[in-house]
Formats: C-alpha cells, structure tokens, sequence
C-alpha cells in the first residue's frame, strides 16, 4: 500500500453518493458475516440500499433474501461454513485469496493493521483481511481517498472474482452465497468504471 492521498469530490450531490455507498459496504460485509438471526432483515435492507442504482446488484440479493428467510438459521450457518471456512477457493480471508499462506500474506495483514490503527479502525476479534471486515474499514473511508481505491482494485475486486470463479459450474444445486458475490462485484466493478 502507498501515501494515502485525498481528492476533492466535485459532483453536487457527492455527500449523499458517499453516504449511501458506505452504507452499501456497511451491507455487504453484514451478507458476508457469518449468519445470524437478522440475516432475512440485513439481507432486505441491502436490496433496498441497491434496488435505485444497481438493479442487477439488487435483483441477485433478493435471490439470496428468499434463501434466508425461508432457511433454518443451523442449515444458513451450514451453508456458510461450507462456502467460506471450509473450501479453500473461497475461502473468506482476502489475504489468504491472494496470497496463499505465505510471507506475502502476513506482511499485507501488517500493512492492513498498521492503516487500521492510523484510521482508528478495529478489526475486532477477527484477522484484518477477514473479507466483512475490510468492507467494514471500506465503510469508513471517502471513496476519492486512495486507499479506498487501493483496496477495492488491488484486493476486494480480484478476490471476489477468485470466489466467483468458484461457482462457474455450480448449476445442479447453486450456492446462495453465488448470488451475493456475483452482486457485490457488479457494484464494485460498476463504481470502479464511473469513478
């Protein structure tokens, strides 16, 4: 990672574009989590937050909501170990994505603790390049500051493609958390070329 820099917004309604797009980060890292009781509740806000601006985002979220609400929260977490604690092509740790288990990848979660604590961020309980959690630092970041930038080019974008690769041929019984990935980069991959 490099200086952080800061540019100007200049579009007129540049303060609620940031705000909803945080909140839209804020999202994607609750679907991403590991699930709970409110997953059905998190999951409709999301398609609410996506539905104006990224119809096709939302439209694949949705998907997912009627997966969770008409799923037993013991099958949800199933599914979820399964997706992202167990296969090791989706594995949810960004660093481990890209890197393997490496030196590479401890240094990328030095750098991502060192921005973390300069940004007065906590990671919590979980390592810095747990996948919700680096949406959630996301969330906290303009999207004009370089970092931002950084993060969703250089990691979040060729990590979500690397799990999406996963589902290429998962026709004969879909994983529900395809629909959420391929969503998430459709919004990521959409900002990225209209920044």
């Amino acid at each position: 990672m490099i200086q952080v820099e800061t540019r100007q917004q200049t579009e007129p309604y540049a303060g609620h574009c940031r705000r909803t797009r945080r909140r839209i980060y804020r999202c994607f890292a609750d679907l991403l989590d590991y699930p709970g009781p409110n997953l059905a509740d998190r999951t409709r806000r999301c398609v609410d937050l996506l539905g104006p601006d990224y119809p096709d985002a939302a439209e694949g979220i949705r998907d997912f909501l009627d997966f969770a609400e008409n799923t037993p929260l013991g099958r949800l977490e199933e599914i979820y170990t399964g997706t992202f604690d167990v296969n090791p092509a989706c594995y949810i740790f960004a660093g481990y994505m890209l890197f393997g288990e490496s030196f590479k990848r401890g240094r990328f979660l030095v750098q991502l603790q060192e921005k973390y604590r300069e940004r007065g961020f906590s990671a919590g309980d979980e390592l810095a390049d747990h996948v919700p959690v680096l949406f959630r630092f996301l969330a906290t970041l303009d999207s004009e500051d370089v970092l931002a930038e950084q993060l969703v080019d250089n990691c979040l974008v060729p990590v979500l493609q690397k799990m999406n690769a996963n589902f290429k041929n998962d026709t004969e019984t879909p994983n529900p958390y395809a629909r959420v990935l391929r969503a998430i980069l459709v919004v990521l991959e959409g900002d990225r070329s209209h920044d």
